[in-house]
């Protein structure tokens, strides 16, 4: 039998709700009277600045708490389940899907297909809408949650019910007509299948999404991953470089023609199509505040506008109280990025001669060659292809390898798996490249 309300896990120090000596262990049980269905109800009905909060002690005695706040201010509280409610799983058997991909023998979460609106709120996910409800659409409507992420992948009906293997995926492109009605901000994905969705239906696809502007921020445009476990899958091609061409004209001449018109270059081809066609990273301004970093659009642009401003910090007087900076390090990265992480290596060298720094772009074995982001590299790979090669002082192993929180890899190899084998000191890098140009340039 399900229990009343939603447990608590622990209180924020110094918030309201330890104010009100609401407790780990307590049970939320309402919020002006009404019942928490899950996060969605509890982040609308606490923005108030006036709220009733009842919660039960772990002994059976109920507080009802008056709480004055300010307008949307937390109230420190934290739940076991981030959503307040079982996380949904996606019902859909997509022919691009990369779960479907992975090999045997992973940690059960990689294997987990989540398809919850309420993660696209608060995580930013990508939801098909396919398993929403109109419950759901009505109270995203209601409480006016916004953005929703959306995985289109097609505006054809019929093409979109064969890509998700899903009859009731056309129909589901209708929800998305509700949320434009309603003023809810969406942003839009489409994962680019050579042969299927791409060519004249990416044109429909963009054309027919433009009538969602402006309430619809952004389109992003990615090409499928394709691991080598693909046995008993749809048979799907790579695309090759003159393919990629034609995908960046095609999405170029669209934000040519609506630019002028909604201040939005509104589609954006990922740098994996920038790479691949071998042509320079379009400016920091095409991407409208980089709305779709999560899905690598304007990700490697970023990282280079922000190492450059902070390779112009290091120049302004007294940035380095004159230390003089010397030493050899190393770090890794997917073959996707090694041009960009070798391009600030180098500027690194050249402003500081005494630094020396030794890139290695690491062939992602495990899932296939042609899965090339760093975010996907394993410890067995770094392992096998760094033995015996040249480390320095330390190995700086980039953030985005790692589980959330922890030292942890794809494979479960540790950070100190790698730093015990290959007998070398590793630390962690973020993502920015702020952090890559202090890597290296910090006091020590």
């Amino acid at each position: 039998m399900k229990e009343k309300g939603h447990r608590i896990a622990r209180i924020e120090p110094g918030s309201i709700a330890q104010e009100m000596e609401i407790e780990a262990g307590d049970r939320l049980l309402e919020i002006n009277g009404q019942a928490v269905e899950d996060v969605f109800d509890y982040q609308y009905l606490t923005q108030d600045d006036f709220v009733e909060v009842l919660v039960e002690k772990p002994s059976g005695e109920e507080w009802l708490l008056e709480i004055d706040k300010e307008y949307e201010e937390d109230l420190g509280i934290v739940f076991e389940n981030g959503l307040m409610d079982d996380y949904r799983s996606c019902s859909n058997k997509c022919i691009f899907c990369f779960i479907d991909q992975m090999p045997p023998g992973m940690r059960p979460t990689l294997y987990f297909k989540d398809d919850d609106s309420r993660l696209s709120f608060l995580q930013g996910n990508y939801v098909t809408l396919t398993n929403m409800s109109d419950h759901d659409v009505e109270r995203i409507i209601r409480y006016h949650m916004s953005p929703i992420n959306i995985s289109f992948q097609t505006t054809n009906p019929e093409l979109r019910c064969r890509m998700l293997h899903n009859r009731f995926a056309g129909e589901a492109l209708k929800k998305a007509d509700r949320f434009y009605e309603a003023g809810i901000e969406m942003n839009g994905q489409i994962v680019l299948c050579k042969g299927i969705n791409d060519g004249e239906e990416l044109e429909r696809s963009i054309r027919d999404l433009t009538r969602y502007l402006p309430h619809l921020r952004s389109v992003s445009v990615v090409p499928v991953g394709l691991s080598k476990y693909r046995d008993g899958l749809e048979a799907l091609e790579p695309f090759n470089k003159e393919d990629a061409g034609k995908v960046i004209d095609q999405i170029e001449r669209w934000q040519k023609k609506l630019y002028p018109r909604y201040g939005l270059h509104f589609v954006h081809a990922s740098d994996e199509w920038y790479v691949l066609a071998g042509r320079e990273l379009p400016p920091e301004e095409a991407y409208d505040g980089y709305l779709q970093l999560e899905n690598g659009v304007g990700m490697l642009r970023l990282m280079m506008e922000e190492f450059e401003d902070a390779m112009g910090r290091l120049s302004e007087p007294g940035a380095l109280d004159g230390r003089i900076l010397s030493g050899t390090y190393s770090c890794v990265t997917g073959q996707i990025s090694f041009p960009y992480i070798r391009r600030m290596a180098d500027r690194i060298t050249e402003r500081f001669p005494g630094i020396r720094i030794l890139v290695y772009p690491i062939r992602n074995d495990f899932f296939g060659e042609r899965i090339t982001v760093t975010g996907l590299l394993t410890g067995q790979d770094i392992l096998a292809q760094l033995s015996g090669k040249e480390l320095g002082e330390i190995l700086y192993l980039p953030e985005n390898l790692l589980r959330s929180g922890e030292h942890v890899l794809l494979d479960d190899v540790t950070v100190e798996d790698i730093a015990g084998t290959l007998q070398v000191r590793t630390d962690i890098v973020k993502s920015s490249g702020y952090d890559f140009a202090d890597a290296f340039v910090r006091k020590r």
